[in-house]
């Protein structure tokens, strides 16, 4: 069976790209190649020019593509927070002042500085998920691709992990691959690709992927709340300034239309 079926696609430095699909899609195979967890049988795959298929090439594709996985658990490997992030760079062979400054770094970036003594098994989902992040930041990797990162958190957990790529990408400059199923959460990207089918379906901004209702719909995927119901006021003839995809957005475009009217 072909998992993903002719697939060019290329990430820029600085990204924020969000990647959706139905079960069965190919995101979380495509997802696990950008870091050489899998390799292409056809075809190849280059992360700041290195082929994930060069055995040579593998451990350095990995300092630049960290992965973040659906469950934290399975990443967090101390009974110390601070320690779980020292765990990369000491592989990695760091003096030990490096590495110090590397875990203040990723703790400060996540916003968890005070849990730094803390044991990981007594936080929160969102708060493990954060500590995963930041046990790949420590690695100072150029991307960071997070699988279904969320999926398995609360909505307070969610918005924790959701806000903390987003600064991420805007403050330090991390390229972010978010594959998700949460059409919601894709409205955050700056860019979206859908997949069907093991194929690119559909590649542009969060405004233009998700003005094509009837596309996504044969892919078996919805739209963003707030873009179903900025869609229902436009048929009934409310139409909004702008493209709002988030709440925020919605009470700003709802605002101006209301401001426009006003005698």
């Amino acid at each position: 069976m072909t998992a993903l079926d002719g697939i060019t696609l290329t990430l820029a430095r600085g990204e924020y790209i969000a990647i959706v699909g139905a079960n069965g899609s190919g995101k979380s195979t495509l997802a696990k190649c950008l870091n050489a967890l899998l390799v292409p049988t056809e075809g190849k795959v280059l992360v700041d020019g290195l082929d994930t298929r060069d055995p040579a090439a593998v451990w350095q594709v990995r300092q630049r593509v960290g992965m973040v996985f659906q469950n934290p658990d399975n990443q967090l490997v101390a009974t110390v927070v601070e320690e779980d992030l020292a765990f990369g760079p000491e592989n990695l062979g760091l003096p030990s002042v490096e590495i110090r400054q590397r875990v203040d770094e990723a703790l400060r970036a996540v916003e968890m500085e005070e849990y730094r003594h803390h044991a990981p098994h007594l936080l929160s989902g969102g708060q493990k998920q954060r500590v995963a992040i930041a046990g790949i930041l420590a690695m100072r990797p150029m991307c960071i691709v997070l699988d279904e990162a969320t999926a398995m958190l609360d909505p307070l957990g969610r918005t924790e992990v959701l806000r903390t790529i987003d600064r991420l990408n805007r403050d330090e400059g991390v390229t972010i691959v978010h594959i998700t199923h949460a059409m919601d959460e894709a409205s955050l990207a700056r860019r979206v690709v859908a997949l069907g089918g093991g194929r690119v379906v559909l590649d542009g901004s969060p405004q233009e992927v998700f003005a094509q209702v009837e596309v996504l719909r044969t892919l078996g995927l919805g739209v963003p709340p707030v873009a179903a119901l900025v869609r229902a006021l436009d048929a009934a003839g409310v139409r909004l300034p702008g493209h709002p995809l988030t709440v925020d957005e919605l009470g700003e475009a709802l605002y101006r239309f209301a401001a426009a009217r006003a005698p």
